[in-house]
């Protein structure tokens, strides 16, 4: 009988794909995948540490599972991610019923992990030396989209994030080895590639030549893959400064490169952009999203803010709100600061805002992001455009299908047939705060 597995993943598109790569290597070890932690041989849990809070649930989560092995002492638990690489070994002394903590950068090294657990020893693998990259199957979960990492870790060093010591210095795969990865994708059904990195744009790898390959050399080798039919090509995140005249022109070529850039500012304000440590102003952020509007038709972009980051003022957070506004952004992902260790803004304690206004800014920010979403969503009606179906589901009696257009906008759709995977064409008629409703055409 082969013995299963349950992993729990927290965070960003680049766990969920860490652990369609774990399930995968876990495979080769008779392990199969149980949505049931309680039914588990093997609980992971796949860990992030961008705010306290996803930490926190970690901590909880495995809390529980270790309650369990008090009954079951066979039952294995593993820590991986980005809190597991922060914590290292000192996790032993919080949680002595964890039997792996493997980190994010020895990924690969899991299954020889797994085989020493499994004779009795209790491992901690967090070196931040890579462990090499190998052919192992990945059990995507099944949906139209494959995530694809092409780069990983950063070299920006912004003041309030840690992904720099968890996910550690820029590193780029192997050229070849994304491109096996993305036919065997497309030649399993896919029909949506999103290529994935901290900061994608500093992708930079050598072709079977030898010659430099960037991240719009990628995109067109990727692009020209006619035989595998139609498909979709994205990519995320980028910062806002590493996006060149060429990638710009690569979107515009390339028919099936989407029109959409994810370009974090974080601030409206120049002050607190400074003291965040990123690269450009206000007005740098400004004329780059203004020239890739003015080149691209129908591109979306969306952002990233903070809210209440340490020092800033009441005026400061104006500032956000305003510039919101004036760059109509069609969507930003929002948060409240929450200190992480070993970044230069946690150490500004006496700078801290309070808890409350933190809470109060955020609760504006998001309400300022919905009223962008509403008007950039009220500008498609009355378009014919082109959906991917990601689903079919029943709403209120209802039978709707969902997908998004090319510029990355949901779409549902009343259909009474499952049509997912397919590309139709659809009339927008409607729009709500999050998402455009359509009629089939």
């Amino acid at each position: 009988m082969n013995k299963k597995v349950y992993i729990e993943t927290l965070g960003c598109q680049m766990n969920k794909s860490d652990a369609e790569r774990m399930f995968g290597m876990l495979e080769y070890l008779d392990y199969e995948k149980t949505d049931d932690p309680k039914s588990a041989d093997l609980l992971i849990i796949n860990t992030c540490s961008i705010r306290k809070l996803s930490e926190d649930k970690a901590y909880s989560q495995i809390g529980v599972w270790g309650k369990w092995k008090k009954t079951r002492p066979d039952l294995k638990i593993a820590f991986s991610g980005c809190v597991a690489q922060q914590v290292k070994e000192n996790l032993f002394k919080r949680a002595p019923y964890v039997d792996l903590i493997i980190g994010t950068q020895r990924l690969y090294e899991l299954p020889e992990l797994i085989k020493r657990v499994e004779n009795g020893e209790r491992v901690c693998s967090c070196e931040e030396s890579p462990y090499a990259e190998k052919d192992y199957k990945i059990n995507r979960v099944k949906s139209v989209n494959a995530w694809v990492p092409i780069m990983e870790g950063c070299n920006n060093f912004c003041s309030y994030c840690i992904v720099p010591y968890t996910r550690g210095r820029e590193r780029s795969r192997d050229f070849e080895n994304i491109m096996n990865e993305v036919r065997k994708a497309l030649k399993e059904g896919f029909k949506e590639i999103t290529l994935l990195g901290q900061n994608v744009d500093s992708y930079h790898g050598k072709g079977v030549n030898g010659e430099d390959i960037n991240l719009s050399g990628l995109l067109k080798a990727i692009n020209s893959l006619d035989e595998y039919g139609k498909f979709r090509i994205r990519f995320v995140t980028s910062y806002p400064t590493d996006i060149t005249e060429e990638l710009i022109d690569t979107v515009i070529e390339c028919d099936k490169v989407c029109e959409y850039f994810h370009i974090p500012m974080q601030s409206g304000d120049d002050y607190v952009l400074k003291k965040m440590n990123r690269r450009y102003d206000v007005q740098t952020y400004e004329k780059i999203c203004a020239h890739i509007c003015s080149k691209v038709k129908d591109v979306t972009i969306t952002s990233d803010f903070i809210a209440g980051f340490p020092g800033e003022t009441e005026e400061q957070f104006q500032n956000t709100l305003y510039t919101m506004k004036r760059l109509e952004l069609d969507y930003s992902n929002t948060a409240a600061y929450s200190p992480r260790e070993k970044t230069v803004a946690a150490k500004w304690v006496d700078k801290f805002v309070p808890e409350e206004e933190k809470v109060e800014r955020l609760a504006r920010l998001n309400e300022t992001n919905r009223e962008c979403c509403v008007l950039s969503n009220e500008k498609y009606i009355g378009r014919t455009m082109e959906v991917l179906v990601e689903k079919f589901e029943n709403h209120d009696g209802i039978n709707v299908i969902s997908g998004r257009t090319r510029n990355n906008k949901m779409v549902h759709i009343p259909c009474e047939r499952d049509l997912t995977g397919e590309f139709v064409d659809v009339k927008i008629v409607g729009s709500k705060t999050w998402y455009l409703k359509g009629e089939l055409l």
